[in-house]
């Protein structure tokens, strides 16, 4: 056997051992992957969602990225994600797009949020009502002594346009949930890149109030209690007064695929979101979970 021939032998043996391992590397196991991405307050979420699933389904591969929900529709319109993560509900005009490209997209409630109205630990103020707040944001109350607090300046802080919080909280709470309201954030409010950075930003500045959803709430802020009433009851976040609907700014929060019918790893994916295992990751990181299959 010459040494050219010996050379083509390994090479042809190299390659059929490669094509017998797949593309994961097991034997037998060819790797399936999944692009997971959308909402900033569901990214830690569905972090923790693929790392367990992945640790249980070694053949599956599941990149998760943020960058808001309005991203992640847009990416799942275009086809580049297979799942697209929302804290808000897919627009009509969205659905348009989608529709105008031949697909209807398949809807999944996967946990449920409240959202959280925070100031600094120093801020005499424990509690406001949604016409208050509504009023800070547009600039109508510019100093914590209009709602009983001392005389500071207000600083607003918020989600920056593409979140999907953003858009739940101007039109529930800055436009009181009214669709024929046109309101919106006064110029004065301090866009922010992602719900850490307004926790870290009112946990420094005793004059701010943010917004973000409850499992991003940390000890170094303050959760104010709310009301729809000015007689009240003023209510808490909390995972107890979500569920027992008290709570007067909660929301759904959704996972978006291109088919009413997934199948494959989509497909088992999203049924296992909506198991046990998956529901009790959705309480330990302050979520709310959800009792109904998809």
């Amino acid at each position: 056997m010459t040494k050219r021939t010996l050379i083509l032998l390994l090479i042809g043996l190299m390659l059929l051992l490669a094509g017998c391992r797949g593309d994961s590397g097991t034997s037998g196991q060819a790797s399936v992957s999944l692009q997971n991405k959308g909402s900033d307050t569901m990214v830690n979420l569905a972090l923790a969602w693929a790392e367990r699933y992945q640790a249980e389904h070694p053949e599956a591969s599941i990149s998760v990225t943020g960058g808001g929900s309005g991203t992640g529709l847009s990416a799942l319109l275009n086809g580049t994600v297979d799942i697209a993560n929302a804290s808000r509900a897919i627009k009509d005009e969205e659905l348009e797009q989608a529709q105008a490209a031949g697909f209807t997209p398949g809807e999944y409630v996967v946990a449920r949020d409240a959202i959280a109205v925070i100031v600094n630990p120093e801020n005499p103020v424990k509690e406001l009502t949604l016409a208050q707040i509504s009023a800070i944001y547009r600039c109508e109350i510019t100093n914590w002594s209009q709602v009983g607090g001392e005389d500071r300046p207000i600083v607003r802080l918020s989600r920056e346009t593409n979140s999907g919080t953003h858009v739940y909280f101007l039109e529930e709470v800055i436009r009181l949930g009214d669709k024929t309201n046109t309101d919106i954030f006064c110029a004065e409010t301090l866009l922010m890149p992602s719900s850490e950075g307004i926790i870290a930003e009112v946990a420094d500045n005793p004059n701010a109030i943010g917004y973000d959803g409850l499992g991003y709430v940390t000890e170094d802020v303050k959760m104010l209690a709310l009301s729809e009433n000015p007689a009240g009851p003023f209510i808490l976040p909390s995972v107890e007064n979500v569920n027992a609907g008290t709570y007067p700014i909660a929301r759904d929060l959704y996972m978006y695929t291109r088919t009413d019918t997934p199948d494959g790893l989509v497909k088992a994916y999203l049924e296992w979101v909506f198991s046990a295992e998956a529901q009790k990751i959705v309480s330990d990181l302050g979520f709310v979970p959800v009792e109904a299959a998809p």
